[in-house]
């Protein structure tokens, strides 16, 4: 049996590919882009009872796993995502806590058009060079911002954005900035909605 040699790195990019590859199991290319919101990427696979494709994280490069200990390919793609190697799991949920602070289960796959998008003044990649690639600009699409070593989650800005930026400002410093605004927009917005404590006076 011939053994395989990978290059360093050579590991990651193959799971990389087998990422893609369960995202290309679905139906990606649309002649006319659906009018129904969210868009569903329905499963090709003759057979399979996933009812649209599903992003799971990964943990650096492992796999995340369930509350249970399985991993999301133990459990079942059907709705429910209930567990085929333990009768003790209700479904598939992970521990999980992405970059952004919040668990993975507070996030949902969500598939938009580039313009609507840029319409939200959300982050786009590069045009692709053909329409079956999907969103994907390379394999780094698939990692989370922060872990991209190209410029695939470059951000284009929308004149409204442009009328914000300041002067000599760069793009990290701006998002950041605009980031910390939100922040302390919610912050005051929650302290608001909470009721002030009642005043105690001492007694003459």
């Amino acid at each position: 049996m011939e053994r395989l040699r990978l290059p360093p790195g050579g590991a990651a990019a193959v799971d990389e590919y087998l990422e893609y590859r369960r995202y290309k199991q679905h139906k990606t290319d649309f002649e006319t882009i659906p009018q129904q919101r969210p868009i569903d990427l329905p499963c090709q696979v003759i057979g399979c009872q996933c009812r649209a494709y599903l992003f799971v994280p990964l943990n650096g490069t492992q796999p995340v796993r369930c509350r249970c200990k399985h991993f999301a390919d133990q459990h079942s793609p059907a709705p429910g995502f209930t567990c085929n190697a333990c009768s003790k799991c209700s479904g598939f949920h992970s521990s999980f806590t992405c970059a952004c602070g919040q668990p993975a289960c507070a996030h949902d796959t969500v598939v938009e058009t580039k313009q609507e998008r840029m319409a939200q003044g959300k982050p786009v990649g590069r045009d692709v060079p053909y329409a079956a690639m999907g969103g994907l600009t390379g394999f780094s699409s698939l990692a989370e911002g922060y872990m991209r070593l190209d410029d695939s989650g470059i951000v284009g800005t929308s004149s409204q954005d442009s009328s914000l930026r300041r002067p000599d400002e760069d793009d990290m410093a701006f998002f950041e900035r605009r980031y910390q605004e939100r922040v302390k927009m919610e912050k005051a917005a929650k302290m608001k909605g909470k009721s002030p404590l009642p005043s105690t006076t001492k007694p003459s």
